[in-house]
Order: C-alpha cells, then structure tokens, then sequence
C-alpha cells in the first residue's frame, strides 16, 4: 500500500471533495515570498544609512519626561549617597565601609531610577493618558499573526489561536490576517500531535481559514532563528507581523489596533503592548498576576512615556514592520562560547535596538489593553525561567556597546543587565555589612598602633541616621506599589472589580508580604545565578512548565535546603552579634529559613483558590474574564479531552494513514545524502526497524532522537506502515495465507 501523498492524489481528492478546500488544506503553508535577512554588525554602522523620519511631527524627544527620570534619579541618588557617607563617617572610613557606601549607592540608584519612572507614570495615567482609540473600519495591508512553539501542548496552544483568530474574524477585518504556527518541537510525541491539532483546526474552520503550520527539523538559534526563518521564507508576503508566545492571548480589538497603528505611523517598527497575566491559581502565580495587574500600567507607563520612539520589546504581543525586521535585524552570532559568545539568547532587546538603529520608531502603547500572558505557577518554575533570562541580559554587556545604537536603547540593555547584577550586589552590601558589625562588636582596637592617636579607631556608625535612611530606601522601594494602588482605588470599576477598596488594600498588604518573602530567596537565586553565568556555564533552553501545579516536595527540599541553611547560620550568627543585627535583617532571614514553606505555598492550588475565595489578590480580569479567555480555555479543554496532546507519534503516524499522508506533506524535500556521510542516528533507527517485527518493538526500541529522525524520513516512515500492530495481527495473515 502506498503511504505518501502524492498530487494524483490530491487531484483525486480535489476531484471529489472541490478542488480549493482540498488543494488548501493539503498545502501546509502558502508559496514562499523571500526577504533578505542579512547579518547586521555590533561593531560598524554607518549613521548616513539610517533613514530619516517620513513623519517627523510624531517624533518629538520627551527631553522633560527624561529630564524627570533621570535627573531626579540622579538627585535621589546623590541624596542617598550623602546620607550614606554620613552614616559611616563616624571615626575613620575603612576599605570595609567605602566597600559598603559604594554597594549601597549601586542598589539605591537602581531603585531611584524606578521610583522615578514610576512618578512619571503615575501622573501621566492620572492627567495625561488618552483612552483607547476606537475600532477601526478599515485596513490595507496584510499581516501575519505567528505562533512559536516549543515542545507546549497543542491543545492549549491551538486553543488560544482559534479563540483569536474568531474574535479578529468578529471585527470584520479578518481577511486581512494570516495565522502561522512556527514549530521548534523536539519531542517527537509533541510534533505529531500539532499535525493532529493543526489538522483538525482546518477541519472545524472554513476552507477559506488562512491558518498555516511550518515545522523545523533542527531549532537554530531558537525562538530567533525561527521568527527568522519566517521571515526569510515568507516575509514577502506581510507588511506587518504580530508576534506572540506560546501562553499569549490577544483580542482582535488589540490585534486589529496594532495593524492599524501601524498602518498609521509610516517610521514605525516595533509597537508593543502591555501584557496583563491571566488564568493563573496557584498562590505564588497569583500574587504575580495581581502586581501585574495593579503595578503593571504605572512602572509600563512611565517606562513608555520616557522612551517615546526609543522603546523596547519584550518579545511577544507586538506587532514589527517585516521589511525593517528583515532587513536590520539579522542577528550574528557572538564570539566565543556561551553563555556570553554563541547565540543572542534574549533576543528582543537586540531586535528594537538594531531597528532602532536603522531609523524605526519602537515605541509602547500602555493602554491598549486586551493583551494577556501567563505566568509560571510556582517559584521554582520562575527561577527556571529566570536563570534563562539572566543570562540573556549578561550576553548584553557585550552588544551595548555597539555602534550606532541612540542612548535610550543602551539604557534598556542596562536595565536588563542591572536588574540581575542587583541581587550578588544586595547579598554582598548584607554581608559587608554583618562583617562591619561583627568587627565592630568582637575586634579589640588597636591602642598603640604606628600612627599616633589619642582614641582608637572605632568601627562605628550614626545609627539614628541610619535607621532614617533604611527608612527612606522602603519608602522608595514601594512606593510605586503605592502609586497603582491608588490608580486602582481611584478606578470605580478596577476597584469593584478587585472585590473592594478593603479588600484591594488587603491583597496590596498581602502581596507586599510575600513578595518581601520572597525577595531573599530570589536574591539568592540570582546570585548563584550570576556567578554561574560569569564562571561560564551555559543554561540551555527548556520548554517552561505553564500548567498550575505542585512541585514533589523532595525537589523542592533539595532545591532549598541551602537556602535555609543559610537562613538558619545568618540567625545565629546575628544574634551572636547583635540582636538589633537580627531585627534589621528579619525580612531576609525569614525568607531564607522559610524557604522551603514558601516554594511548596507557591505552586498549591488549594491555597491561591482560598484567597480566591476569601477577594484577595482578585483581578478585573479574574472576576469577569474575558470572553477570549473564557472561549480559549474552552476550547483547549475540549482539545485536551480528545487525548491528542498525550498520544504516542510513532503509533498515530502507524494507525492513521490520512495523518500518515498528511505528514508527508508537511516534511521538506528531500536532500540527498552526502558521499560518505553517515548519520549515526538514522542507522541506529533503521537497524532497529529492521529487526523490529511488530509495531510495539518500534516503539519500545526508538529513542527520542532516532524517533525524530524516524519521522522526518519518508522511507523510514513507510517501514514503520508495514510493521504490524502486534504479535496477534502479525499470525494472522499467516494463518489466512
């Protein structure tokens, strides 16, 4: 029996079934429109090349806004400064207490710096923000709505895409949008049940449904290469393409809004939203869910405003200019091996800077609204995910320099770099200074020393200032919770929405709580997280855990018990100290020594649906959830129940044979192989084949990686068809010949 589609076959089916609706849901993608991609340089530029503006009325410079930020950082910080030398400069200034006044300053202008953005975008959602703009009636270009995937389940991934593929269709504009799934998938299981999904999308939807799967035998350069493999191959097709993530979700309102907003703005490369997280339940997804939710607009704000058209992009839920992104945003590998050489891992950064670069505007719109994400269920999950992260933004120290970049763009690749770069320097100003008091409590002075003095020299400080000065530090440090607190209670229905003004300042106090908890552990975290990265181990790329969930407690035990260690040690060593020592430091020291409880809390369903139930930590979004999520969600659990993101590829491949012939389509032509070349993987599966006798031999003796090579080779592919299900089907034809 012959298993591959051929076109005689497709005539045939066109023949029977109508010629579009076959031919169309044969071809997996549509013909290729090239764009060139070329590899940009870090090292050259030549700033005559970069294009001026077409309209150069909507590119004014926020000089006053970036005047506020950073001029009345600057200001803070000195403040904090001076405060801090006077603090230790009771007695003679040590190398130990200039270590720690200079520690301190680093902190503190990191978190002066967000203070005053916070500021900014406070008031700029309190007096200058404009609503949304209306649904438009009309667009003229075609734009590209692309799915990555990465090893995720289908059921969950093909859901959300539906759900926004009928709510654009709702706004009447849906024939000027094309849907792609952009596949990386390794796992072999997961690959076949996005065929399957892919497959029955096509079947639910209209013929005319412009939904696309593309599939990428080898994931070069990752989320990156994919996006540019798209690009390269079928770029000529879109002006615009939005870029989502796999746990993204956007309304059609917001999606058509981008493709119009762009539209509009002729310099425009990269437009941004602000993803609200939604659908969380875990406690520790949900306390994440409501600072986004109660933060989010004010710190996204005043970051926008600041920016203007020197923006950022965060990756997902945007829409880019796919004629500047293929044409400025060809990424290099970097010299060396990781984690600092290799590919760019975080590659969004690179993106807006180098599109940036060529003379297009990236800018962010805060208040679209009806962009959503989730968020990782627990606190080791985010760890996971963090640990990915700092790396990518430490591989930046080596790209903000480069050519040709305008200074908002290195500012954001400091951000990113500080941001991990505060969590060694926090632990190292604690530790310096528990060593200041430890010398200054059990070091015997020195009464005859070399040089001359009437009085020994005292480690002391000002403690009253000091205490003054801590004070200060939270105050900066939470007051931009007390900025989106404020916007909240202001807002009638945010406020209702959140179960009340009562219990909005509750789940405020609540989240405060935890999330200084939680701090040490992250600090801790981060910290071996950077020095990993410096000491050059390389984190890999995992599929992250998006499912709400608990972690076994032994992993969760092993993963904190260091943690806790050091929780237990700080204590004892601060009351050996000092016990004012032990109340300073209790927020750290609580976190540490309560690690473990804190990270099994985190990921417990039971925990964050009581809060749930008691109003606390409620969002808009979760008291009456959107219509898409709810219809995403929906869809997904009908997806799941039918059982294809668990089944085995190699079997659905063996008893399907239109899946068979389906996925034949979907396989790239084939290369011929290289004189003398031997492919150690495809030999093993091929051995094993042949000595297979039945369906099951082939699935207990196939590895992962031979699987994947099994089902990206035609030939292998048919002798997988010929094998009989089992022992029994294999008797009896032979009993029947």
């Amino acid at each position: 029996m012959d298993t591959l589609t051929t076109a005689e076959d497709v005539r045939r089916e066109a023949s029977e079934h109508g010629a579009a609706a076959v031919i169309e849901s044969a071809r997996p993608m549509p013909d290729e429109a090239p764009l060139a991609m070329p590899v940009q340089s870090f090292r050259k530029f030549d700033k005559s090349q970069r294009r001026a503006w077409l309209s150069p009325g909507l590119a004014a410079t926020p000089w006053a806004s970036r005047l506020l930020v950073f001029g009345g950082g600057l200001l803070l910080t000195i403040y904090g400064a001076m405060e801090m030398y006077a603090v230790v400069n009771v007695g003679a200034i040590t190398p130990l207490k200039w270590a720690l006044l200079i520690l301190f300053v680093a902190n503190f202008s990191w978190i002066a710096i967000a203070f005053t953005s916070g500021v900014l975008g406070f008031f700029w959602l309190l007096f200058r923000a404009a609503p949304p703009p209306a649904l438009p009636g009309a667009l003229k270009e075609k734009t590209a709505v692309v799915m990555p995937i990465y090893n995720e389940a289908p059921s969950r991934v093909f859901g959300a895409v539906q759900a926004m593929m009928e709510d654009v269709d709702k706004t009447g504009l849906g024939d000027h949008f094309d849907w792609f799934f952009l596949s990386d998938t390794t796992n072999p299981d997961v690959w076949i049940a996005e065929e399957r999904a892919f497959l029955a999308m096509r079947e639910r939807l209209a013929p005319q449904a412009r939904v696309y799967y593309r599939h990428r035998p080898k994931n070069t350069a990752r989320k990156a290469g994919n996006i540019g493999d798209f690009v390269s191959r079928w770029g000529g097709r879109y002006e615009h393409m939005v870029v989502l993530d796999a746990d993204s979700l956007m309304t059609g309102y917001s999606i058509v809004s981008l493709a119009a907003a762009m539209e509009a703005d002729p310099d425009s490369g990269i437009i941004q939203t602000l993803p609200l997280i939604i659908n969380r339940n875990t406690m520790f997804a949900r306390v994440q869910q409501f600072a986004a939710r109660i933060y989010g607009p004010v710190i996204a704000s005043g970051l926008a405003v600041w920016s203007g058209r020197d923006g950022n992009y965060w990756g997902h839920n945007a829409i880019i200019r796919t004629s500047a992104f293929a044409a400025h945003c060809g990424l290099p590998d970097l010299r060396g091996r990781p984690p600092f050489g290799g590919h760019v891992l975080s590659h969004d950064f690179v993106e807006a800077a180098l599109i940036r670069r060529a003379g297009y505007a990236v800018y962010m719109l805060p208040v679209l609204g009806g962009s959503y994400e989730e968020s990782p269920p627990s606190l080791i999950d985010v760890a996971t995910r963090d640990r990915r992260w700092a790396q990518g933004n430490l591989q930046h120290s080596r790209i903000m320099g480069g050519a040709g970049f305008v200074l908002p763009t290195r500012q954001h690749f400091a951000t990113g770099i500080m941001g991990y770069l505060a969590s060694p320097f926090w632990m190292a100003q604690l530790l310096v200074g528990i060593v200041l008091v430890l010398q200054s409590t059990y070091i015997r002075p020195e009464y005859f020393t070399d040089e001359f003095r009437l009085f020994p020299a005292w480690p002391r400080f000002d403690s009253e200032r000091a205490l003054m000065l801590f004070g200060v530090t939270m105050a900066v440090l939470l007051m931009p919770k007390l900025f989106g607190l404020i916007i909240a209670l202001l807002n009638s229905a945010t406020r209702k929405a959140c179960g009340g003004g009562l219990r909005l300042i509750a789940s405020t106090l609540l989240e405060v709580l935890m999330s200084a908890l939680i701090a040490p552990i992250m600090m801790v975290i981060q910290t071996g997280s950077v020095m990993q990265i410096i000491f050059g181990r390389d984190t890999g790329w995992n599929p992250q855990r998006r499912d709400d969930g608990s972690i076994p407690l032994r992993d969760i035990i092993r993963r904190h018990r260091s943690h806790v260690g050091l929780g237990i040690v700080t204590l004892i060593a601060g009351l050996l100290i000092s016990p004012s020592l032990v109340a300073w430091m209790s927020p750290t020291i609580a976190g540490l020594i309560l690690a473990i409880a804190i990270s099994w809390a985190s990921g417990q369903l039971f925990i964050g649906l009581a809060l749930k139930r008691a109003g606390l930590l409620l969002t808009p979004e979760e008291s009456a959830p959107p219509e898409i999520a709810t219809r995403a969600n929906a869809l997904a659990s009908q997806l799941a129940a039918e059982g294809g993101d668990e089944s085995d590829g190699i079997r659905a491949i063996h008893e399907d044979e239109t899946l068979r012939r389906r996925h034949d389509l979907f396989l790239p032509p084939v290369t011929p192989r290289r004189r003398g070349f031997i492919d150690p993987e495809r030999a093993i599966a091929v051995a094993k084949l042949t000595d297979a006798e039945t369906l099951e031999d082939a699935i207990d003796w196939l590895k992962p990686k031979e699987r994947m090579v099994v089902l990206h080779d035609r030939a292998l592919i048919d002798m997988v068809a010929r094998l009989p299900a089992s022992e029994k089907a294999k008797v009896e034809p032979e009993a029947a010949a």
